[in-house]
């Protein structure tokens, strides 16, 4: 599907047979959840300078090595 110029695929679930729904809409959002649907569309709810995106992925990485460090001897 495509809508103003950005392609984008929807996440779908079948139902199968004699399963119920709330089992299927479970399967459905840790498809969703995998996919990074949801982290996805928060992240794009407002623009993001450059320099922000920058230090925002220092920080994490900075995180990453400090666990990583730590819980090296482990």
């Amino acid at each position: 599907m495509q809508r103003e110029g950005r392609e984008f695929e929807l996440s779908e679930v079948k139902l199968k047979k004699g399963e119920p729904i709330d089992r299927a809409l479970r399967r459905l959002k840790k498809k969703v959840d995998r996919e990074c649907i949801i982290k996805d569309v928060r992240m794009k709810r407002h623009y993001e300078k450059p320099s922000e995106r920058r230090r925002r992925k220092m920080k994490v990485a900075k995180f990453s090595a400090y666990l990583s460090a730590k819980y090296s001897d482990v």
